[in-house]
């Protein structure tokens, strides 16, 4: 019996249970409810309660990077940011996107300098002029790094308290989908930045084919919102 039938997996709305992998290869695709995540929570105790109960074998189950973060206390209010000169000169040249605000606000790329220092980012943003210069996208993120990709602002489509909230990039995801591996007897867990331009996979528990991973994961299946589906299991052959 397939024990994903279960109260608590979903698919969100709009999004396919049945993806195929670029090698045509098809899996079942499915996120798994939980309650609100804070800084109170165990990751751990999380994971325990509502998604081991539909792990079998062979299973690959994803966790939202803003998922980790939370439960890190990794969230920050943005009344409690504080962005200096630097931080309000350099957002005003990023691009927003309908994906989100990213560092397009003071109080996010405070963060980004905060969390990879102003050297670093300083040279991101040279080397990303460069890139636009010369027609090229995502060299800011490239340079700058995962801790700096990874940041989330503010979201009016983002379930409260997180809706006023800086939520920065996890720490040691690898190490961390290690770990919840091992309380899963073995179960590949990986730590996903996902959204619907794609996939970024940031920690893994296991030796992974990630471009192919990435293809499963491309429609985006996760829900932040009133879904409150911050990670899902993907299962080969249904």
């Amino acid at each position: 019996m397939d024990n994903m039938n279960n109260a608590g997996v979903y698919v969100n709305p709009g999004k396919n249970e049945i993806v195929q992998s670029d090698n045509n290869d098809k899996y079942s695709c499915r996120a798994v409810r939980t309650k609100i995540i804070t800084r109170d929570d165990s990751l751990a105790e999380i994971i325990a309660e509502y998604a081991k109960p539909h792990l079998e074998n062979g299973d690959i189950l994803f966790l939202s990077e803003k998922m980790v973060a939370c439960a890190q206390g990794r969230a920050i209010p943005v009344s409690e940011i504080k962005p200096r000169f630097t931080a309000g000169l350099l957002s005003g040249f990023v691009t927003k996107s309908s994906a989100g605000i990213g560092l397009a606000m003071p109080e996010t790329m405070q963060c980004a300098i905060d969390e990879c220092g102003l050297i670093r980012i300083l040279f991101a943003s040279a080397v990303s002029i460069a890139g636009k210069l010369l027609g090229q996208k995502g060299w800011f993120y490239h340079v700058a790094g995962y801790r700096a990709a990874c940041i989330d602002g503010p979201c009016e489509f983002t379930i409260p308290p997180y809706n006023n909230c800086v939520v920065l990039a996890p720490l040691d995801p690898g190490r961390t989908a290690v770990n919840i591996s091992k309380m899963l007897d073995g179960v590949t867990v990986i730590i996903v930045d996902v959204n619907d331009y794609g996939a970024r996979i940031i920690g893994n528990s296991e030796k992974i084919d990630k471009n192919h991973i990435k293809s499963l994961l491309r429609q985006n299946p996760l829900g932040q919102d009133d879904e409150s589906t911050p990670m899902g299991i993907i299962r080969k052959g249904e």
